[in-house]
């Protein structure tokens, strides 16, 4: 359990994003904030990330490690595929 509430995650979590969006932007793609649920972190990687092969790796070992470092180690990324914007409690 997360010692903090999603609300006070949002700033920490959007730094980090801020933080990584640069090294994402330089293979052509980028990374955007869609929610935060208890705890879970829910990112839609877009441009030349959607469908990449590398694209889990992105998010397990770029964003989720440094949000796990930089915030708490029980953050959980989620990255959302198009189309199921608005089916969150259906992943992760």
């Amino acid at each position: 359990m997360l010692p903090f509430s999603d609300e006070e995650l949002q700033p920490a979590v959007m730094s980090v994003i801020e933080k990584v969006r640069p090294s994402i932007k330089l293979d052509g793609g980028d990374i955007q904030l869609l929610d935060i649920k208890d705890g879970k972190v829910y990112v839609q990687l877009q441009g030349a990330c959607v469908g990449c092969g590398s694209s889990g790796t992105t998010i397990k070992f770029g964003v989720e490690r440094q949000m796990q470092t930089l915030i708490h180690p029980e953050i959980t990324v989620i990255n959302v595929p198009a189309g199921f914007e608005d089916k969150l409690d259906q992943l992760g």
